[in-house]
C-alpha cells in the first residue's frame, strides 16, 4: 500500500512540476529602457508587481545615470545599445520597454537582435524612425514645455532642466516629497546620444509586435507629439493612462498592469 502511495504521489508531482514549468515557460523577461534624466531605481514602485505575475523583470541601467560615474565623453547612444544587449544576454522571448528616450535605445536594440526579442512596449516613448534620434523628434513638438526649460550645454556635452521646470515637465502629479526629492537630485544628462540617430529597417525592428501607452497629461513628450508617431508607426496597440511624463511614479500598478497584460 505504501508503495502504491508512493507511486501515485511521484506521478502527480512529475505531471504537476511539468504544468507548472510549462507555465514559468510561457513567462516573459521583461527588461526595462529608462529615458533621459531617469536611472533604474525610479522603477522600483513597478518592478514587484511585474515579479508577482512570475516575470524575470532587468530594469537597464544606463552609463551616466544613477550612481554609474562614466564620463559624458565616454557616452554614446551605441554604448547604451550596447548595455541593453549584455544585459539581454543570450535570452529570448524578450518583452522590450522603453520610457521616452528608451524607445530610441530600444528601436535599435530591437533592429540588432530582432530574433531575441518579443513585443516592443513604449511607455510616453519617442519612436524614432530610421535617421531620426529624440533631438530630431522632439524639437518638433510645440506642444511640449520642456522646451523652453531645457539648457543645452555643448562645450560641456550635457543638457540641463533647471529646478524651475522639473516638476512641470516630468512629475506634475508625483506625491510632494517625491517632487522635493526629484527637485534637489536631479541630474544632467549626456548630449551626445539625444542627438544620435538611429539607423532602422523593415526586416529588423520593423517586423517586431509593438505597443504604445500614452500618458494624457504629458507635458515633455505632448499627447500629441506621441499620437503622431504612432500614426507615423502603424502602431495598432495602444493604450492610454491619465498621468505625467513618469507613470511608473504616479501610477505604477496600473501601467505595471498593462505591461503584465502585453507580456502573456
Amino acid at each position: 500500500m505504501k508503495t502504491t502511495i508512493s507511486v501515485i504521489a511521484i506521478a502527480l508531482m512529475t505531471v504537476f512540476g511539468a504544468a507548472a514549468q510549462k507555465t514559468a515557460a510561457k513567462k516573459s523577461t521583461i527588461v526595462i529602457i529608462p529615458g533621459a534624466w531617469s536611472s533604474a531605481q525610479d522603477w522600483g514602485a513597478v518592478v514587484p508587481h511585474l515579479e508577482a505575475q512570475g516575470h524575470k523583470v532587468i530594469v537597464v541601467n544606463l552609463e551616466g545615470h544613477g550612481a554609474d560615474k562614466t564620463p559624458i565623453t565616454s557616452i554614446s547612444l551605441n554604448g547604451y545599445v550596447e548595455t541593453v544587449k549584455k544585459a539581454i544576454g543570450k535570452e529570448n522571448n524578450i518583452i522590450l520597454v522603453g520610457h521616452s528616450f528608451g524607445g530610441v535605445v530600444m528601436n535599435q536594440v530591437a533592429e540588432e537582435i530582432p530574433s531575441q526579442i518579443k513585443k516592443l512596449i513604449y511607455v510616453a516613448a519617442y519612436v524614432p524612425k530610421n535617421g531620426e534620434s529624440l533631438l530630431s523628434l522632439a524639437t518638433t513638438d510645440a506642444d511640449s514645455h520642456l522646451g523652453k526649460y531645457l539648457q543645452i550645454k555643448e562645450t560641456e556635452g550635457i543638457a540641463v532642466v533647471p529646478k524651475e521646470g522639473i516638476v512641470d515637465s516630468f512629475f506634475e502629479d508625483a506625491p510632494k516629497q517625491v517632487q522635493d526629492y526629484v527637485v534637489d537630485h536631479f541630474p544632467a544628462e549626456p548630449l551626445a546620444p539625444l542627438a544620435s540617430p538611429v539607423k532602422l529597417t523593415d526586416a529588423g525592428y520593423g517586423k517586431l509586435k509593438k505597443v504604445y501607452v500614452f500618458t494624457e497629461n504629458d507635458h515633455t513628450n505632448s499627447p500629441k507629439l506621441q499620437h503622431k508617431m504612432v500614426a507615423d508607426n502603424n502602431i495598432k496597440t495602444t493604450y492610454s493612462l491619465t498621468s505625467s511624463h513618469t507613470p511608473f511614479v504616479s501610477v505604477p500598478e496600473k501601467l505595471a498592469d498593462i505591461i503584465n497584460k502585453e507580456s502573456k
